[in-house]
């Protein structure tokens, strides 16, 4: 073979890509994760359920067994809605032999009813009050003497 030939060119596709097509560099994320933008609406209302549960908790140690759930809609099979065509913003699921009590909250139907991020973890706090108030059987205000205050 004669060393002095040249080498074939590496086909673009085989290249490592360092730059965009406009050479300005690679497309990184639009904003740093310690900002508030990073965080996705289903992440902050993840948050939001968090920390209406873990503020029963501290009142109510009982609720340490019981897992909150968030789902995005209610299923059909979870029964029609009580109020006639109204759709839930939460159920409580009893307790079965094999698994605990769990409150679950729909996301969907909580953000198109609050607007604003104070008016979902308002909304919110008030359906994980009511369902923790089904659970152990009492009043809303009993479990929560601030529920209902705006």
């Amino acid at each position: 073979m004669d060393s002095s030939a040249p080498t074939p060119p590496i086909p673009p596709a085989s290249r490592p890509r360092r730059r965009d097509r406009h050479g300005r560099g690679m497309r990184g994320p639009i904003a740093p994760p310690q900002v508030p933008l990073a965080v996705s609406r289903a992440d902050a209302f993840d948050d939001l359920v968090r920390d209406a549960a873990d503020r029963l908790e501290r009142r109510w140690p009982q609720l340490a067994d019981v897992e909150f759930a968030v789902q995005e809609v209610p299923w059909p099979q979870d029964g029609p809605a009580t109020d006639g065509d109204t759709v839930p913003l939460g159920r409580l699921i009893s307790a079965a032999k094999d698994r605990p009590s769990r409150i679950v909250v729909y996301r969907r139907p909580v953000e198109i009813r609050a607007k604003t991020r104070d008016e979902r973890a308002l909304l919110v706090h008030e359906i994980v009050v009511e369902q923790v108030a089904e659970l152990l059987g009492l009043s809303p205000e009993n479990v929560d003497p601030k529920y209902g205050e705006d």
